[in-house]
């Protein structure tokens, strides 16, 4: 019985009563869940169990495997809130809640969960708004979670588990919905279990989400894995057996594993350094574990000298612990073959803290030991890095700063008087200074880099030493919240520069707006829009309250225009004055389970995109597609050579026509062109003429997907060098 295995799996220092507790939970949840089933027909039950299970193997308490029982229960069952409470008490029913759903939207995200109906696998059919719909309960659901997780970390190891689990199992869900669900999982909750410093979660999450993101690098990578691991573990047992004896002719004792090499990180590092599996597969690493800090680099100094050590390649963790408290020795040497070895050096609290990170507090605990230190300090800086929480309302945006503020690396810099300021990996200057003080931040209007003067969108690396150039008076630029110009990456520091800007007067705030967003209309070649009609789309009652919006930076610019976009006049705006066809069909030809067939289209029949249709496999020239009624089709015999088709999805573009004024300059071309392949738009047609100002004129007609993607490109045209305006025209 399941159960069964989770209670031998509870930890040994729990009472009587922390067991009882947990047994509880799980007599509640089997009955809550009893006709309950998962998409691969086994008890729903089941889930709960293997979330409560992930959740004993971290050692926590016995309240936190119950909540992780009863995670499911007020989302999609009779119990409540208040029966939890009754019957497990606030603890619990506030872990319970932190997890739980929001449901005040249409409920259509449960496919993580729940086979989607009773008769088969079709997906129910939903309407374009409710997708938007629901992509705001995703979002909304994440930033309940992250702010409680702001007041108790057990709540988000709670969903930790539960996607780690729906991760395991996510082979029986349907395919549309693998690669979004494996996506979210490897730019949110892996990361998360990064930041938390939960190895042991983080490495898992990233390699079961790398296996359907990417099948295809994921399966080549994993058989050149399995090809080679007997020559790699033979070479590793004669690494380790030389290593012991020299650390034991020395006095030094230690443990000493070969360090396993996980796909997705072989695969980043691949791509990070630009090299084959090969050289990458090549680098040998092990790991030793030694009683103190002393001998960390007592071992250190005997490597280095039996084996010379790398340049570049060493790294103090222990002097200067990673941002989530990560701590060990890092070098590599040239081994006795000529090959490089990685080699990691630590204490066992230092490995405690590597594999479980946050989670090791409850280690500590359990082996009677001192209390962990650095458990209060990673939740103050956990809160720290989210002070900005209690600023951001809308959730697409909560969620999007996590991922840019918490989730992402460290960068280290230093302040002319030799500060260390904390930043996230990718941080501006205007970052950098309104981190120092709010009020340099607002009057920044320039900054020196290690003594030289730089563009105010230049990333910060580590070491850098900062200057901000300073007026005397004055405010933030509104072009700083221009997530297109990439000048602010920082929540902190848009939380601060949209405070500035609230404080602004409603009269010019709405003038602001008005002017901004006619400004950007008329870029668009958009002469006519009901304001009232999408300020009421947006969620604001009238349209003056958009243009305050706008105006005080509450609402970006690029928020309106995809609202815009997604309303049915878009395609008559797009394609005005466009002779050519607005949109084309790519994969016409889907052949269920033998993507990337050769498919062509009958010539009896000739079937268009909307027609019932049906393959039949020629001999030598692949599947050829005929209306299920064709007479031809009627005729034929051989039944078993008939395949299931269907129609490829319709990518949309539509040409539009842009102008570009522009100083002329070499590689001006070059630098547009290079900007809209990034973008991954094609050029049709293009013309320039140049006056005898050396004035450039550049006349192109680009395809595009939507007004959104229109908008931003025309913000990036603008932005470089010697560029005056670009917009819209119409056509001819």
């Amino acid at each position: 019985m399941p159960l069964e295995k989770l209670l031998e799996q509870l930890p040994e220092h729990y009472s009587q009563a922390d067991r009882e507790l947990v047994m509880k939970a799980y007599a509640v949840a089997e009955e809550a869940h009893r006709e309950q089933k998962r998409h691969s027909g086994e008890p729903y039950i089941n889930h709960c169990i293997a979330v409560a299970s992930i959740l004993a193997d971290l050692k926590v308490p016995a309240e936190v495997v119950a909540a992780g029982l009863l995670h499911d229960t007020v989302e999609d069952t009779s119990v409540t809130f208040a029966d939890i409470r009754r019957d497990f008490g606030d603890t619990v029913r506030l872990l319970v809640d932190g997890v739980t759903k929001l449901t005040h939207l249409p409920r259509v995200s449960r496919g993580d969960q729940h086979p989607e109906n009773e008769n088969g696998n079709e997906e129910p059919i939903i309407q374009p708004a409710l997708l938007g719909r629901n992509e705001d309960i995703v979002s909304e659901t994440l930033r309940k979670t992250f702010l409680a997780m702001g007041e108790d970390v057990r709540v988000v190891l709670i969903k930790l588990a539960d996607r780690l689990h729906n991760m395991r199992t996510l082979g029986h869900m349907p395919e549309h919905k693998r690669r979004r669900i494996a996506q979210e999982t490897l730019e949110i909750f892996a990361p998360l279990a990064n930041r938390l410093g939960i190895w042991q979660l983080k490495w898992e999450l990233e390699d079961l989400s790398f296996r359907y993101v990417n099948p295809e690098k994921y399966k080549e990578i994993a058989e050149q894995l399995a090809e080679r691991r007997p020559d790699r573990e033979k070479q590793l047992e004669e690494i380790k057996d030389k290593l012991v004896k020299l650390l034991e002719k020395n006095n030094i004792k230690s443990e000493i594993s070969g360090r396993p090499k996980h796909i997705y990180s072989i695969f980043r590092k691949m791509e990070k350094k630009d090299r084959s599996f090969n050289r990458v597969f090549d680098v040998r690493a092990v790991r030793l574990i030694v009683p103190d800090v002393p001998s960390c680099y007592a071992a250190l100094g005997l490597i280095h000298t039996t084996w010379r050590p790398i340049q570049g390649e060493f790294d103090d963790y222990i002097a200067a612990p990673k941002d989530n408290f990560y701590q060990s020795l890092h070098t590599a040497v040239q081994y006795d073959d000529k090959r490089p070895l990685e080699v990691q050096i630590r204490t066992p609290d230092m490995h405690l803290s590597a594999e479980y990170g946050i989670a090791a507090h409850w280690r500590y605990k359990e082996g009677g030991k001192h209390a962990d230190k650095n458990f209060e300090k990673h939740i103050n800086s956990l809160r720290s890095m989210m002070e900005w929480r209690g600023d951001v309302n809308d959730a697409t945006e909560f969620v999007e700063s996590m991922q840019s503020d918490v989730f992402k690396d460290r960068v280290y810099v230093f302040t002319p008087r030799g500060d260390i300021i904390d930043l996230p990996a990718g941080s501006t200057p205007i970052d950098f200074a309104y981190h120092v003080h709010t009020d340099i931040g607002h009057r920044c209007r320039g900054a020196r880099v290690n003594g030289k003067l730089v563009p105010l969108y230049q990333e910060l690396k580590t070491s850098d030493n900062v200057e901000i150039l300073t007026a005397k008076r004055g405010g933030p630029s509104r072009d700083w919240l221009n997530p297109s110009l990439g000048l602010v990456k920082t929540q902190r520091a848009r939380s601060k520069i949209k405070v500035w800007f609230k404080k602004q007067e409603d009269e010019q705030n709405l003038t602001q707006g008005r002017a901004t967003l006619e400004r950007e209309l008329q870029r668009l070649g958009i002469n006519e829009i009901n304001y009232e009609k999408l300020a009421r789309d947006i969620g604001y009652k009238t349209q003056d309250e958009l243009f305050i919006a706008l105006g005080s930076a509450d609402l970006s610019i690029n928020k309106v225009i995809k609202q815009f976009s997604n309303t049915e006049e878009i395609k008559d705006i797009l394609e005005a004055n466009v002779t050519e066809k607005p949109k084309k069909l790519t994969d016409a030809v889907e052949v269920v389970g033998l993507k990337g067939m050769l498919a062509s289209i009958a010539k009896c029949c000739a079937p268009m995109p909307g027609d019932e249709i049906i393959g039949f496999v020629t001999r030598g020239r692949g599947v050829t597609v005929h209306r299920r009624d064709c007479p031809n089709v009627l005729k034929m015999h051989d039944h078993e050579r008939f395949l299931k088709v269907g129609w490829g999805k319709a990518e949309h573009t539509y040409p539009v026509p842009i102008a570009i004024k522009a100083y002329d300059r070499q590689g001006l071309m070059v630098d547009i062109s290079k900007l809209l392949a990034d973008e991954g738009i094609n050029i049709a047609n293009v013309t320039v003429n140049v006056n005898h100002r050396s004035v450039a004129v550049l006349k192109l007609i680009i395809e595009v997907r939507d007004l959104s993607q229109l908008s931003r490109v025309l913000n990036r045209i603008e932005n470089l060098p010697n560029v005056i305006e670009a917009h819209r025209t119409n056509a001819g």
